[in-house]
């Protein structure tokens, strides 16, 4: 099952997690302090470019149907469309440049390029899933109400056509998340489901006319005698913005390392204990600044979820700090290349999509699930693994208790000692 009691699995102490939050907010402090003219001249060159992506692409199309003016076309829409979702939409809408107080890049004000309305992802995503992050049956995105991701969740005989129904997400991501935000709406407001006329819906069926209209009406009909091959275009360009959005997202939220967590762990969960929630619960890809900037820098996903409001560009710096937080508390920093992190995403969807007696390992000691038992066999607890090495002054946590565990799992020819050695481990720190 998910994690019931995060202090005990992160293998630290109330003070330990107090300590811990303290520091994260001083790294929220420096920042927010700091921000200023680089920053603003950061988004607002991103908005340059992404606008000037956008219009060369409509105008190339002009000529779309010479199949190189189409490709050239749809390679700038495409990479405008990714920009404007992820670097602009995703981080506007999350009020990591209201400080600017300028209402064209304000999070009341920016109305998104894909199907959904701003409002009603905001209140499903900045408030659900940033609230309840990874909590089973409260965080709707774990899994976004279609795929199994955890254990904890019942296998129902429909879970066996998820990897079709992955797919089928991936090439319409936009669709499944407006549609989720829709559903998230019409509970907030009380909306009876079966109520076509509700203020939801018809919020939602303007926005799909504006954006259907644009990309699929408007556009093509200006491009005259071209239009069919700037709606293929378009519709590729789309295509391509839901797949990359999708990746992203999913290697962000369901590698291995990402936990999940039960309600009984939210009812009592400090601030302190909230970030530490986001620091176990998410994962990051590596990348370079071309690919943080593509990925809206949510290839720092442990950052944007331990600091969501502040402004993207931010996150390397803040990476640094965090990991070097990881690195004195003894904590895990998940982080892999993309294609790692989405294969292992991939497995994970495919294996639960059987039944749990099909399956080897336990529900706490799982690569996708696992809880604060899963070191039983270790007897790795609080009390024993928070001691600190007299010799390097480093303390033994939540890290060291896997390595410990991964190696247990795994035959090794040896003495104890050999095992002790092999997990970083001295005699004395195991009990």
């Amino acid at each position: 099952m998910a994690i019931t009691d995060i202090n005990e699995f992160a293998h630290l102490t109330d003070n330990d997690i107090e300590a811990l939050g303290r520091e994260l907010d001083e790294i929220r402090r420096d920042v927010e302090e700091s921000r200023g003219h680089r920053d603003a001249r950061y988004i607002r060159r991103v908005i340059r470019l992404q606008r000037s992506l956008e219009l060369g692409g409509r105008a190339v199309l002009f000529g779309s149907r010479r199949r190189p003016a189409w490709v050239a076309g749809t390679a700038m829409l495409s990479l405008a469309k990714i920009i404007e979702n992820m670097e602009l939409g995703h981080n506007v809408m999350h009020g990591q440049w209201d400080w600017m107080n300028d209402p064209e890049i304000h999070s009341t004000t920016w109305e998104w390029d894909q199907t959904g309305p701003s409002e009603h992802w905001k209140r499903a995503h900045n408030y659900s899933h940033h609230t309840y992050t990874d909590i089973v049956g409260m965080d709707d995105d774990v899994g976004f109400g279609i795929l199994r991701m955890t254990r904890d969740e019942k296998w129902r005989p429909i879970n066996l056509l998820q990897p079709v129904a992955n797919v089928i997400l991936a090439a319409g991501f936009e669709w499944g998340i407006a549609l989720h935000d829709l559903k998230a709406q019409k509970v907030l407001e009380g909306v009876d489901p079966m109520q076509w006329n509700s203020a939801p819906n018809k919020e939602f069926a303007i926005k799909i006319a504006r954006q259907v209209g644009k990309d699929f009406v408007l556009f093509p009909a200006l491009t005259g005698r071209a239009w069919k091959h700037t709606l293929t275009a378009n519709a590729t360009a789309n295509l391509v913005r839901n797949l990359w959005a999708y990746a992203v997202i999913f290697c962000g939220h369901f590698p291995d390392g990402a936990e999940k967590f039960t309600a009984e762990q939210f009812e009592t969960e400090t601030r302190a204990q909230w970030y530490l929630r986001q620091m176990l619960g998410s994962a990051n890809i590596d990348a370079g600044p071309v690919m943080g900037f593509l990925t809206g820098n949510l290839s720092y996903q442990i950052e944007h979820h331990l600091f969501p409001d502040l402004p993207s560009n931010r996150y390397p710096e803040m990476a640094v700090r965090v990991r070097a937080l990881c690195d004195k508390y003894d904590l895990p920093y998940t982080t892999g290349p993309l294609s790692r992190q989405y294969l292992l995403a991939l497995r994970t969807i495919h294996k639960l999509a059987l039944p749990d007696r099909l399956l080897k390992r336990t529900s706490h000691d799982a690569p996708e699930t696992s809880s604060e038992r899963k070191f039983d066999a270790t007897g790795s607890r609080i009390g024993e693994a928070l001691r600190v090495d007299p010799d390097t002054g480093r303390r033994n946590g939540l890290l060291s208790a896997l390595r410990t565990h991964a190696h247990m799992r795994r035959p090794i020819r040896g003495n104890t000692r050999t095992l002790q050695a092999a997990s970083g481990f001295r005699e004395k720190d195991t009990g």
